[in-house]
């Protein structure tokens, strides 16, 4: 170890590589290479680099200097997420501007990136905060309105109260704010929606092109999400009342069991139809329900509640008279905000109607015992009853029948139904993308227009930027009050800014073109780049920033910016970095701080460690790892790599076979590793080389070997995915002047070296030794076990078949008769 110190080694080569930008993109149309653009989820510039940044940089680092190894035109930008709350807290708690905490630790993190030895593209750096990046949200913005996507609406929202905004449907997790944890609330509010529900089938029938390049538990959140339903919109009357009520039902076939009816207790509809007589036990409940959170409200466990509002709807297909109740467990924003409650086939309609005394009747024979009499809803499938024309029928044929009924009269339809909901953009916030509308009292939304973008915020900072419930941008008068764009007139800015899940929604398309002034980006460039064809990041993300990305993508399809209508071509999600098989945390002491491991370790040690744990998507707990260990390895890796002897460019032919062939063998299976992904078991590979190089150095045929240079040159190349500062080093020990390794090329291995010797497979009958068969070290299982039974030797001791045979392949084959 006193030959091996990384501080010297990064001290050394970092500013070698800055003055090389050896990661640098070529912008050149002409140039013959394979493009390949990957891609890392850009960080926030909450504080310096932590261990999460850690990992998922080193894993995408491997693919991207992997690429560049093989030759590849690679793009590998960085950037910063640099709007948002956490900035606009730090603010109000230090008296100063979001923009001198946001901007101090980007640059603390990109220093922290350069020592990391990251192959970024520096010169594509962008920051969603700076105003030539927000002046393109604000440009693209006015596309998605003129399109009829971007809409404002009043309505009841989500709230958070401790960071007093409203969150999108994505962003409440188990009825808690995603970022802070406080319980969400609902608020009526009037706010700015992007339409996402437009591309709900296509976000779905897209998903064929992402197939075999998404881990599928992603692209299972992603459908359930979205989540397609078929069934019927179903036409009800309800007394008292001029328009009918359209209600969506999965299961129209069960129309013959409804025997009530139920209005979500916030919705409009409620409050329109209850009668003056029921009205003061209507807003109670009201009242009360407006405490929950939607996750409450819905649990199969809470003891279902609700109020009579005094009329009765009219059930389509039979004309029978329904109570209409409101209740908590309808929400106001699925489907049309009520249901028709069939409570023999449904266990929540079931247990408000047993709550309540409402009729159960049952339309679905399944075999089962009576709903009403067991308290157990019947929810399978089953041949129809008491439902008329439908009598006898199964399930798909009822569902068939009962829409085209519904058709002919007039009193339905077949439908499709999406559990996703527009996309709620409106932040009451300040360090965000304002958004670009001004009210006019004569001529409303007025989008600015694009020669006055951007709109640029006011100097707020301190506690002007304290959460009141409303945006703090409201409180800027001179910056509010301006004249209407189209008629001259006072009107006033829109004071909300934009969700930053807008920020990063296209932000991979900028980085083509970052300093591009007549659009987002440039097309022509975007066309040469994209899609993606790698991207690397969390899976928290999977439902967040992916859909919203996938729906922009869309969008800028439609608008003819964009030649492709998927963004990510693959995607790659990493595990955490625990510690004591729990999350990091303050609270429980178990944090470790990235910065004092690379003081204590180094750069190399701390990423080998990183992408050596495990596979890439598994947990890494730091308990049970050891940068100490990776360390000591990589020492020895650079003591083989500078006793090399023999001169740079001496012929490997002439060198020790059995060496070379450990070392083709190595190129070729970790070239068939980082493909696969499979880094962990790639540094393994590299590992053994390392042994076999060192075993030929010391007792084998010497340091002077070409053998030796041959292991020892492939060895600096594969060590320069995991661990750069060492394989640098290491290549110029070998000789190497000028240039970087990271460029020196991938190996080939030479199928001639690959093929394996035969090895011998003992075969126990037994217990006992009974014969001894020559087969290839590579044979599978199933193969050597029909060569051992067809044995003449071992079918002498078998009378008929074996009861286990147990197969370790390739050198034992163990039969118990």
């Amino acid at each position: 170890m006193s030959e091996y110190d990384p501080q010297a080694l990064q001290a050394k080569w970092q500013p070698r590589w800055e003055e090389m930008d050896p990661f640098r993109a070529s912008e050149d149309a002409a140039d013959p290479r394979e493009r390949r653009y990957l891609l890392d989820m850009f960080p926030y510039p909450s504080g310096d680099l932590h261990m999460g940044h850690g990992e998922v940089f080193a894993l995408a680092d491997v693919i991207a200097r992997y690429w560049f190894q093989r030759g590849y035109n690679v793009l590998h930008p960085i950037g910063w997420d640099s709007f948002g709350l956490p900035a606009e807290n730090a603010a109000i708690k230090r008296d100063a501007h979001p923009a001198e905490w946001t901007y101090r630790n980007i640059e603390t993190q990109a220093n922290s990136f350069k020592r990391y030895g990251i192959s970024f593209d520096w010169s594509r750096r962008l920051h969603t905060s700076d105003p030539d990046y927000f002046h393109w949200n604000q440009w693209l913005f006015n596309r998605f309105f003129e399109r009829g996507l971007a809409y404002r609406k009043g309505g009841l929202v989500n709230w958070c109260p401790n960071d007093q905004t409203v969150l999108a449907n994505e962003q409440v997790v188990a009825g808690k704010c995603e970022r802070c944890g406080a319980d969400v609330i609902r608020r009526e509010l009037t706010q700015w929606y992007f339409k996402i529900t437009d591309y709900a089938q296509r976000l779905l029938d897209d998903m064929g092109q992402l197939e075999g390049g998404w881990p599928e538990r992603v692209m299972t959140m992603q459908r359930n999400w979205i989540g397609r339903s078929e069934g019927a919109d179903v036409v009800f009357e309800i007394e008292g009342r001029d328009e009918p009520v359209h209600v969506f039902t999965t299961r129209p076939d069960t129309l013959f069991g409804a025997t009530f009816f139920v209005v979500a207790v916030d919705a409009a509809l409620a409050d329109e139809i209850v009668t003056d007589e029921h009205r003061p036990a209507f807003e109670a409940y009201r009242a009360e329900v407006a405490k929950l959170s939607d996750i409450e409200r819905l649990s199969t466990e809470k003891e279902k509640t609700g109020v009579f509002l005094g009329r009765h709807a009219i059930n389509p297909v039979n004309g029978e008279r329904i109570p209409v109740w409101a209740a908590d467990y309808v929400l106001s924003d699925y489907g049309h905000g009520a249901i028709m409650a069939v409570p023999a086939h449904d266990q929540r309609d079931l247990d408000f109607a047993r709550k309540f005394g409402l009729p159960v009747r049952v339309v679905v024979h399944t075999g089962l015992a009576d709903p009403g009499e067991t308290g157990v809803a019947t929810s399978g499938e089953g041949e129809m009853v008491n439902s008329g024309p439908l009598d006898g029928l199964g399930k798909a044929e009822a569902i068939a029948k009962i829409i085209q009924v519904l058709e002919a009269e007039g009193r339905g339809r077949g439908a499709v139904n999406f559990r996703l909901r527009d996309w709620l953009l409106s932040r009451q916030r300040y360090w965000g993308t304002p958004i670009p509308i001004i009210h006019c009292p004569d001529c409303g939304e007025v989008p600015v227009p694009d020669e006055q973008l951007p709109v640029t915020l006011p100097d707020l900072r301190g506690e002007a930027l304290a959460p009141k419930g409303v945006s703090p941008l409201a409180s800027a008068t001179d910056w509010v009050n301006v004249d209407c764009p189209k008629c001259g007139g006072r009107a006033q800015r829109d004071t909300d800014t934009m969700d930053t899940f807008v920020d990063s929604s296209w932000y991979f398309l900028r980085y083509c073109s970052p300093g591009y002034t007549d659009g987002p980006f440039d097309v022509e460039q975007v066309r040469r780049w994209g899609p993606i064809d790698q991207y690397v990041g969390g899976v928290e993300h999977a439902v967040l920033h992916l859909l919203y990305s996938r729906f922009f993508t869309k969008v800028l399809y439609d608008m003819g910016m964009v030649g492709f209508t998927e963004p990510f071509l693959r995607l790659l999600n990493q595990g955490q970095v625990i510690n004591g098989g729990k999350a990091m945390s303050k609270s429980l002491g178990n944090g470790v701080d990235l910065g004092k491991q690379i003081d204590d370790f180094g750069v190399d040690a701390v990423r080998l460690t990183m992408v050596f744990a495990g596979p890439p998507e598994d947990d890494i707990d730091w308990a049970d790892v050891s940068p100490a260990a990776s360390q000591k390895f990589l020492a020895r890796a650079l003591r083989v790599m500078s006793e090399v002897t023999s001169e740079p460019g001496v012929p490997f032919e002439g060198g020790d076979v059995e060496l070379r062939k450990v070392t083709h063998r190595t190129i070729d299976e970790v070239t068939k590793l980082v493909d696969s992904h499979r880094f962990n078991v790639a540094v393994a590979r590299m590992m053994e080389l390392t042994t076999a190089a060192r075993r030929a150095i010391d007792s084998g045929p010497g340091a002077a070997d070409p053998a030796v240079r041959e292991a020892a040159e492939t060895l600096a190349v594969m060590l320069s995915l995991v661990a750069p500062y060492t394989a640098e080093e290491g290549w110029e020990r070998l000789g190497h002047q000028g240039g970087t390794v990271s460029k020196a090329g991938w190996p080939s291995a030479e199928p001639a070296l690959l093929v394996r010797d035969l090895v011998t497979c003992v075969v126990q009958v037994a217990g006992k030794v009974r014969d001894r068969l020559e087969v290839s070290p590579e044979i599978a299982e199933d193969e050597l076990r029909s060569i051992a039974l067809a044995s003449e030797k071992v079918r002498a001791y078998l009378q008929g078949e074996p009861r286990r045979v147990i197969v370790r392949a390739p050198k034992l084959v163990n039969i118990v008769p």
